[in-house]
């Protein structure tokens, strides 16, 4: 589950990060988080085909769900210099925990409210959509380097 959560974290990301450098290239202005939040659950309910008023409640719990792990910001990683004591490794440690906890509690409870008006079934491509998402655009936030021989 902690898998599934840092990849949507990379995926929104990537997702924004791409999108605003697109729109900064064609001389557009920037997409808010909150359009690309739309954005994306719109692009997921026309793969998924979903009728108009699913669309709408979905899009609705999507956008909320992204806005509420955009409030908790980045894992915060304690960058220290040098070797980092026992009880400053085990706060960065407990750190990573809590953060952790905080997206799993946000992601089980929109689990719970997609379920309300969504099949498991559906649930589940939503959540692989999401997935080859991310790993698109990560793809595209690389360079590529040159192979060595």
């Amino acid at each position: 589950m902690e898998k599934i959560m840092k990849t949507l974290m990379l995926a929104v990301m990537m997702v924004a990060s791409c999108t605003l450098a697109s729109a900064q290239k064609a001389g557009k202005q920037k997409m808010t988080r909150e359009q690309l939040a739309e954005v994306q659950a719109r692009h997921i309910a026309r793969q998924l085909a979903f009728d108009d008023e699913t669309t709408a409640k979905f899009v609705d719990a999507y956008s909320r769900c992204q806005k509420e792990i955009w409030a908790l910001g980045p894992k915060k990683g304690r960058k220290v210099k040098g070797e980092m004591t026992d009880e400053q490794t085990g706060q960065a440690i407990s750190d990573r925990f809590e953060h952790s906890q905080k997206l799993l509690d946000i992601r089980q409870k929109y689990y719970a409210e997609y379920s309300k008006f969504l099949s498991q079934k559906q649930i589940q491509r939503v959540y692989d959509i999401e997935k080859r998402m991310m790993k698109r655009l990560a793809g595209k936030g690389k360079k590529r380097a040159p192979k060595r021989r």
